[in-house]
């Protein structure tokens, strides 16, 4: 007679808890302002989709969304990464799409041929196309003031940057590539805004400049690289040449996490305040 009783008791526990489920979901509606099913196709796009997508609507990121060059990849940790492949995409079901590059040039005409809407995200190279980026990136998203928020915590921090006094120390940026930055990159906007002058005459970007180095050298370095200052070293990159080696070894040298630079973003903030403390000696 009693396990009748207990077979009852459990019943009714399991459709309270049901009942209870039910109810929360329904006193909690999913949002209806925005996409609820959100695919990152590149490490570019999934800053952006960490940032300002709700963690419940990211359906999936990219397969580089925890490597070292990406700067939320901790917080990429624990989500599905799926490879920018058509058929691999479509299988989740999207109902909107993150990419810079990933995928290809003609992924968005075949996903909006798809029914699935693209939003593509740019290449800045000023930190005014940076806030662009941050704010038509967020509103895609649906997050209202957020995307205004992270430009306005930017825009404080770079104000709280003290100017050198006098000339700008000179500063040569150097990457695992053997390559350097001139005028019309990003980076060079990055090296004016935290006080320095490019060490760089060219505009563009170019082979680090070895003659120029055999007998004329900058005042400090500029190092873009992913863990170390010379771990990330391609075998093959000019900066690996005694000349390049010197000026890191005798130089300041402000060490730039690749992440910060890799895509235009908001964290850029992180690479122009530690060159802004090299340039002052604070490091």
């Amino acid at each position: 007679m009693r396990k009748p009783s207990i077979l009852a008791a459990l019943v009714s526990l399991s459709l309270l808890a049901c009942s209870a489920g039910e109810e929360q979901r329904q006193t909690a509606p999913p949002r209806s302002d925005g996409p609820q099913r959100i695919v990152s196709l590149d490490y570019c796009a999934d800053q952006y989709v960490l940032k300002f997508a709700p963690r419940e609507y990211i359906l999936a990121l990219s397969i580089d969304a925890d490597k070292r060059f990406s700067y939320l990849r901790d917080e990429a940790k624990g989500f599905r990464k799926v490879r920018p492949r058509a058929a691999d995409v479509l299988a989740l079901e999207p109902d909107l799409i993150v990419r810079s590059y990933g995928g290809g040039p003609n992924v968005t005409g075949f996903m909006e041929r798809a029914g699935v809407p693209v939003v593509q995200i740019g290449f800045p190279q000023s930190i005014d196309e940076v806030r662009e980026e941050v704010v038509r990136i967020g509103d895609a998203l649906g997050q209202g003031e957020e995307p205004r928020q992270v430009i306005g915590e930017l825009d404080r921090r770079l104000a709280a940057l003290s100017k050198n006094e006098g000339s700008s120390p000179a500063a040569l940026y150097m990457t695992p590539g053997g390559v350097t930055a001139g005028e019309g990159t990003l980076i060079h906007e990055l090296m004016q805004v935290a006080g320095l002058a490019n060490f760089q005459d060219d505009p563009g970007w170019h082979p680090i400049p070895l003659e120029r180095l055999a007998y004329e050298r900058p005042d400090l370095v500029v190092a873009a690289f992913f863990e170390s200052q010379r771990s990330d070293i391609q075998k093959w990159s000019a900066t690996r040449h005694p000349l390049a080696q010197a000026q890191m070894r005798e130089l300041p040298v402000a060490a730039i996490d690749g992440a910060w630079t890799s895509c235009g973003g908001w964290f850029l903030i992180e690479a122009v305040e530690t060159m802004a403390k090299t340039a002052k000696g604070e490091q």
